[in-house]
């Protein structure tokens, strides 16, 4: 397994609620370890690179309606 993490700035202004809803539903991409916003704007997407992609994590938090993009760590 090569596992690696990302930093994805997400824009809008998230309540809790809307918060959880995008950390379960990057829980269902297959490969996705560990999901969680880690300040107000910023979430931290730890996932194995054998099984998905960091453009599938960002797109999917963009098809839900948020303004998102990668961040360089």
């Amino acid at each position: 397994m090569q596992a690696t993490d990302i930093m994805i700035h997400v824009s809008n202004n998230l309540n809790l609620e809307q918060k959880q809803l995008v950390e379960n539903q990057l829980r269902e991409i297959d490969g996705v370890i560990a999901p969680r916003f880690n300040t107000e704007h910023l979430l931290l997407i730890y996932f194995n690179l054998d099984k998905t992609k960091s453009s599938v994590l960002l797109n999917m938090v963009k098809s839900i309606g948020y303004q998102a993009q990668l961040v360089g760590i």
